[in-house]
């Protein structure tokens, strides 16, 4: 999949898999504890790994990453909303990297999770992680 000036590899988690020298592929995302999984389902849905806050000061490019995301997510059911905090100059913006990405329902938002899991963008794998509605709603990322 095209996502801006990027191309989005689809392929299943490597989470447990083994490497050449069988030892366990370790994927690990700062302030993620990924032993709990995606966590309880919700209807809202964090994509984590798939963008750097570099990526997000273009507003082009900005554009681009949004719309591929709608698009993509729509796959699997209604995006209701999408957010991606953006850097902002001299300022520690909380979920900058992060998209979330609210569905319509949690079973859409289960079916985008169990697709989009592991999937490989700009050469990192996608980690995925069901939000609190709650807090994504006061912005709270």
């Amino acid at each position: 999949m095209q996502l801006g000036d990027k191309k989005m590899i689809m392929q299943r988690a490597s989470i447990g898999a083994k490497t050449g020298l069988g030892v366990p592929v370790q994927i690990q995302v700062e302030g993620l504890d990924l032993t709990q999984g995606a966590g309880p389902p919700t209807e809202v849905l964090c994509l984590m790994n798939m963008v750097v806050p570099e990526e997000l000061e273009d507003e082009e490019e900005y554009e681009d990453i949004t719309e591929d995301v709608k698009e993509e997510c729509g796959k699997y059911g209604t995006v209701k909303s999408l957010e991606i905090p953006r850097p902002i100059k001299g300022v520690d913006v909380p979920g900058c990297g992060k998209i979330f990405v609210e569905f319509n329902s949690m079973l859409d938002c289960q079916k985008a999770q169990q697709a989009l899991a592991g999937r490989k963008f700009s050469n990192r794998v996608v980690v995925t992680s069901y939000y609190d509605p709650d807090k994504y709603h006061q912005r709270e990322f």
